[in-house]
């Protein structure tokens, strides 16, 4: 059945209940959207339920919208595994006192859903029995998915995102992440002037630098520099230049060659 026959079958079902019908979604998601009044909302879930030709046997989820001056529409999704089709019931109940009835009893597994709709929202649902705290501890009050409900964080800190009424007017866009260790522009090096934009040349504010760039010692020109004066073995107290030819690199008493003061000069075993 094309989601269109899905809603004009269970209109049908319905007889003179004040039921319209429309599609939600599209292509491969569309799904057939009744409205019904409060007071048929059980019976529309039961007839979806019981028809062969609906067949909607499994329970997906429910759960509410807050439409502010306008009340709270409740929404359960009903599915078929054997005709494989999708149904959208939806009701809305007034804001001054939200009531429905439990679907419970032909769903079991709404169970959970109504308990939690009840706490976000404070719907209550009739014959349910146990609509006890889920999710909040019992000392909690109020409802947290109702839209005039203040957020504590928001009171503490502005939100980053766009601002809501009754909000702070504090706030903005969020600020750029950026990963560990990378400057911010402006921080790091030259940041080129857009063409028109104030200023000449180049920098944050119309060249003006964002670092003052360190000044090096100039390099001197190939074969400028003055060569190396190689070091030798030993103890190094004489340059080469100084040395005696013959004389052994390491230098000492008995290797150096003799002089005028110290007598005739030895070889290494201490003959003349």
């Amino acid at each position: 059945m094309t989601p269109e026959e899905v809603g004009a079958r269970l209109v049908a079902l319905l007889g003179p209940a004040e039921a319209t019908v429309s599609v939600s979604g599209g292509q491969a998601y569309a799904r057939a959207t009744v409205d019904v009044p409060p007071t048929d909302w059980r019976r529309a879930v039961s007839a979806a339920r019981d028809d062969a030709e609906l067949a909607c046997d499994f329970f997906d989820w429910l759960s509410a919208v807050d439409e502010l001056a306008d009340g709270f529409d409740v929404l359960t999704h009903l599915w078929s595994t054997r005709h494989r089709h999708g149904l959208l019931l939806r009701t809305r109940v007034p804001r001054a006192a939200p009531r429905v009835d439990s679907v419970v009893g032909v769903y079991p597994g709404a169970a959970w859903h109504e308990r939690e709709t009840h706490e976000m929202f404070g719907i209550g649902f009739v014959g349910h029995g146990e609509l006890r705290p889920l999710l909040l501890p019992p000392e909690f009050e109020g409802h947290p998915l109702r839209k005039e409900f203040v957020l504590a964080s928001r009171v503490a800190k502005p939100w980053p995102g766009a601002k809501e009424p009754g909000e702070s007017e504090a706030g903005g866009g969020r600020r750029p992440v950026r990963p560990p260790g990378v400057p911010a522009p402006g921080e790091w090096g030259t940041t080129p002037t857009p063409a028109g934009a104030g200023g000449v040349g180049e920098g944050p504010r119309g060249g003006t630098p964002a670092r003052p760039a360190r000044e090096r010692p100039a390099r001197p020109a190939p074969g400028g520099r003055a060569p190396r004066t190689p070091r030798t073995a030993g103890t190094g107290d004489d340059p080469p230049a100084a040395r005696e030819p013959g004389a052994p690199a390491g230098g000492g008493p008995a290797t150096r060659a003799g002089s005028a003061d110290d007598g005739p000069a030895t070889d290494q075993k201490g003959r003349p």
